[in-house]
């Protein structure tokens, strides 16, 4: 097929078109290599998901803590944390710590 019998063909005169030759190189550039490219938008897509994510999480914790707070405000459940958590005590008063068997690490005998 000879170059003439090439530039009789319909494909060949719409691809070597000038408007269709500069579009084709802008949606290349855009699409790769510019700096606001598809693969750069499609990585801080990935991010954003990440992001709201550990948002949704850091949320849900906050709203955990704040329900711990205000059960904390009444005196009694303070008193009731501080024993359980920190074994705190009053004075002239003793705390028993009672472990069971198979909370304790115990060794193999052989």
């Amino acid at each position: 097929m000879a170059f003439k019998d090439l530039k009789q063909k319909k494909w060949f005169k719409v691809m070597t078109n000038m408007y269709v030759l500069v579009l084709s190189v802008f949606l290349v550039w855009m699409l790769f290599f510019d700096t606001n490219s598809l693969l750069i938008h499609l990585e801080l897509r990935k991010e954003i998901k990440k992001l709201e994510k550990t948002q949704d999480f850091l949320k849900d914790e906050i709203a955990r803590d704040k329900k711990i707070i205000e059960k904390l405000s009444d005196e009694d459940e303070l008193e009731r944390f501080a024993r359980e958590e920190y074994y705190l005590k009053k004075k002239n008063e003793e705390i028993y710590l009672i472990e069971y068997e198979d909370s304790l690490k115990l060794k193999d005998k052989e």
